[in-house]
């Protein structure tokens, strides 16, 4: 973004949302939490790295913040009635918080598949958990139709001037609280509300900090937006950030932020583990994936643009993560920082081939083996190996293994490797004859599973399934299932209408080398 004089139609809304923040009322409930540096990180950097620390709110997010200043905002006649919204987290707990102190009644629509903890919280907190589908969507609707049914007053999580305004505190606060030149803000996005509320401040106050966008790979509705000129809506987003998982930007947190933000970034499910572990690391911190976009954020940007000496700033925007979910993520973080690589390796089925591969992996860390027999003349092996300089030495191992004469495939951005087949290798079928392939995600609810067989199971044979729990909102799973050629188009009606994304996997080198038919 130029630094030109803003139009007529961006300056009004500078001046605008400059009055609404500076007249925000949040700190009855906030408070201003700390903008610190990150030495370690910053050192591996080369450039200063600034963390705002909102995963430290009362409810461990910034949520809080844009709720209590629209709800604070409401006439009387609004607080009578009381307040509703959908939520499946922290906006969830930012308004029970907020009604409670202001003594309004609050219920809150979640889907049945939100975790149990975020449910006790809004309980403990005073407000009324009302559990209705199994998705944010579903939820939604069903407060609009209490709205109409019994009047109260919907606090939407993002696309209100209020609610943007109260995130927008965020940004007068860190320049208040580091008033030498920033050059560049991490902000994660979601529906919008936190990135133009942060932009608007930092536009306003600050016009040469680039503001930068953050998003996950898989859930990037700002990015698309921003690109098209216009809103668009995601056919499907990913789970893992769940706290971002929105398939269309609001429309004024787009009207706004779409003349404010300098670039967009978006970043991987493994580069957010890594970021996650980097926090923890730097100030025994634990954010949620949604948390730490801004950090995977500034690293995958330093990374391409190649820069030094800058100052840098990220929004760690909540922390609130379920504790089994650590444990998926850790597995991921290695990859996140090329600093594992995951292979593939054909070898001969003869005496002293196994210890021959050994010796060229020489004294590097194993990560994970996996052998398995596949015929009389060959055997697969699932490889993990410690990695100390990053994607040149994964190469350079590829490299040299093919150069020994081992057929080689590199695992290490294949999903369903990482999810499923990694934990399941030695699952091999000869002869099951038209066994096809899918990666579902499952609501995490009573009855998912059941209503997947009543769709296709009692259709057609299930010849393989794989299930693991990730602490997340939704499971991931892999089925085979025996369909005829002459079925396939009627087996892909029934997993549409079913309503579970999916994606095939039949072609997948990780099910063909570990699970296949061998056919």
């Amino acid at each position: 973004m130029s630094q030109k004089k803003p139009s007529a139609d961006v300056q009004k809304i500078l001046n605008g949302y400059r009055a609404r923040i500076e007249d925000a009322r949040v700190y009855d409930v906030a408070i201003v939490s700390p903008f610190e540096e990150a030495p370690k990180l910053s050192a591996r950097l080369q450039n200063r790295v600034l963390l705002k620390r909102e995963d430290l709110q009362p409810v461990h997010s910034f949520k809080l913040r844009g709720a209590y200043n629209k709800i604070a905002r409401l006439s009387d006649a609004e607080r009578a009635r009381g307040v509703i919204t959908a939520s499946a987290g922290n906006h969830a707990q930012g308004v029970a918080l907020a009604a409670r102190r202001l003594g309004l009644t609050a219920w809150i629509v979640m889907p049945r598949t939100t975790p149990q903890l975020k449910v006790d919280s809004v309980k403990a907190l005073g407000g009324k958990a009302i559990l209705h589908g199994d998705a944010y969507d579903d939820a939604r609707e069903h407060a609009l139709k209490l709205v109409e049914e019994k009047g109260m007053t919907m606090v939407h999580p993002y696309d209100d001037p209020e609610v943007i305004a109260g995130q927008g505190t965020i940004a007068r606060e860190m320049l208040e609280q580091y008033p030498e030149p920033i050059d560049a803000v991490f902000v994660p996005v979601g529906g919008g509300g936190l990135l133009a509320g942060i932009a608007a401040w930092i536009k306003a106050l600050s016009p040469k900090t680039r503001v930068i966008a953050v998003e996950p790979e898989d859930s990037n509705c700002f990015d698309a937006a921003w690109k098209a000129g216009r809103r668009v809506t995601l056919p499907q987003v990913g789970l893992f950030a769940d706290g971002v998982a929105v398939k269309q930007i609001g429309e004024e947190t787009f009207r706004v932020a779409r003349h404010l933000v300098d670039e967009t970034i978006l970043v991987s499910v493994d580069e957010i583990s890594a970021a996650i572990r980097d926090m923890f690391y730097e100030k025994r911190a634990l954010p949620e994936p949604a948390g730490a976009l801004a950090v995977a954020g500034i690293k995958r940007w330093v990374q391409e643009k190649g820069v030094t000496g800058k100052t840098l700033a990220a929004v760690i925007s909540g922390a609130n993560v379920n504790f089994d979910r650590l444990r998926h993520i850790a597995e991921r973080a290695e990859l996140g920082d090329d600093a594992e690589a995951l292979l593939a390796v054909t070898i001969p089925e003869r005496p002293g081939s196994f210890k021959q591969f050994l010796k060229q992996i020489g004294r590097r860390t194993v990560t994970e083996f996996n052998y398995r027999y596949a015929s009389p003349r060959e055997a697969h092996v699932f490889l993990g190996v410690r990695l100390t300089e990053g994607q040149a030495e994964r190469e350079a191992i590829i490299a040299a293994l093919r150069e020994h004469g081992y057929p080689v495939t590199d695992m290490t951005g294949n999903e369903m490797a990482k999810l499923h087949v990694r934990f399941m290798v030695g699952g091999r079928c000869p002869g099951l004859a038209d066994e096809r392939l899918f990666r579902f995600e499952f609501p995490e609810r009573p009855g998912a599973a059941l209503d997947f067989l009543q769709a296709v199971g009692s259709r057609w044979n299930i010849s393989l399934f794989h299930y693991r729990n990730h602490g997340a909102a939704y499971g991931r799973v892999l089925c085979g299932l025996q369909v005829p050629k002459k079925e396939w188009a009627e087996c892909r009606r029934s997993l549409d209408e079913l309503g579970y994304e999916y994606v095939e996997e039949s072609d997948n080198p990780a099910y063909n080398l570990f699970l296949g038919t061998g056919a």
